[in-house]
């Protein structure tokens, strides 16, 4: 797999249901996922994970140590309310509503691909993310992460 791109807004149906954007169709199909696990993501967002992400990330986890309280503590946090949802066949997938209020989902949403998953945030959630912190902040956390150029 080689990574979603694109960042897109949605609008979520009284149903719990959005239509899935033709460019990540798109994508979707070049990788041949249709059936994905959705859970809490990190943030206050929900991260989906096509099975071929998920298969090896769920593969990690189970070897968690369960007599380590931490590693259990984790697997229960991170496992809670994670679901398999497919697309129907209108090209909607379908949000479990315990999910929807974890991550304060009502209509407007924004799905963002972050490499092998893609997460969905509340629209104003997600704006209020990126005015959290400046640019300038921006720069120190990118030197941090990414690393000079010598790194190899």
């Amino acid at each position: 797999m080689t990574g979603f791109l694109g960042e897109y807004e949605v609008t979520i149906d009284a149903k719990g249901r959005f239509l899935v954007p033709a460019a990540l169709k798109k994508q979707l199909a070049e990788e041949g996922a249709h059936q994905f696990v959705i859970n809490r993501g990190l943030d206050s967002c929900l991260s989906l994970y096509p099975m071929e992400s998920w298969d090896p990330l769920y593969a990690k986890i189970s070897k968690l140590n369960d007599f380590d309280s931490k590693a259990s503590a984790f697997k229960r946090r991170f496992l809670n309310g994670a679901s398999k949802v497919e697309l129907d066949s209108a090209g909607r997938l379908l949000l479990p509503k315990t999910l929807m209020e974890y991550a304060h989902l009502d209509k407007d949403a924004v799905l963002v691909f972050v490499g092998d998953k893609i997460e969905i945030w509340d629209k104003i959630k997600y704006k209020e993310f990126f005015e959290s912190f400046s640019q300038e902040e921006f720069k120190i956390m990118a030197n941090e992460v990414m690393g000079s150029k010598t790194d190899s």
